[in-house]
């Protein structure tokens, strides 16, 4: 993995074609926020604790991404990939998952408090302890996953319909 640091990254973006390719890198703990990282390949990259408060992750790549602790409050990451990725403790608060691909996503204790995760994809998803408070599951997939000691959302009645 290849560590950067705020510096490089903003240059990065000003002088790259986009999409930007970070599959691999090292941000651990950076400080990010409100960056356009649309259509970014961040697959396999560890970016636990890092802080991409209102960042824009839309189309990005997280595949098998390692993002434990980090803020994600207000980021948009409509149709994201984030197949495999760990979010564990994750700040995702008022985030825009629309479509995203979160299959076999490790979600345990990440707070979803008024996330928008209509048409996301959670199947095998582990959702351990995690609080879904005010969020919006329209047409989410939840097949397969773990959805023990979930706060704030009555899976009885979404898969029971009343």
């Amino acid at each position: 993995m290849r560590d950067l640091s705020r510096k490089d990254i903003i240059k990065l973006i000003a002088i790259s074609v986009k999409p930007l390719k970070l599959r691999g890198v090292n941000l651990e703990g950076i400080d990010l926020p409100f960056l356009d990282l649309t259509g970014a390949d961040l697959s396999n990259a560890k970016l636990s604790l890092i802080n991409l408060l209102g960042a824009i992750l839309s189309k990005a790549d997280l595949t098998k991404t390692d993002l434990t602790g980090a803020v994600l409050y207000g980021c948009n990451l409509t149709s994201a990939i984030l197949y495999d990725a760990n979010l564990r403790d994750v700040n995702l608060v008022s985030a825009d998952l629309t479509n995203a691909d979160l299959v076999e996503v490790n979600l345990t204790n990440a707070d979803l408090n008024g996330a928008n995760l209509s048409g996301a994809n959670l199947s095998g998803a582990n959702l351990t302890g995690a609080d879904l408070t005010g969020a919006n599951l329209t047409g989410a997939e939840f097949m397969g996953a773990d959805l023990t000691d979930t706060i704030g959302y009555n899976f009885d009645m979404y898969y029971n319909g009343k």
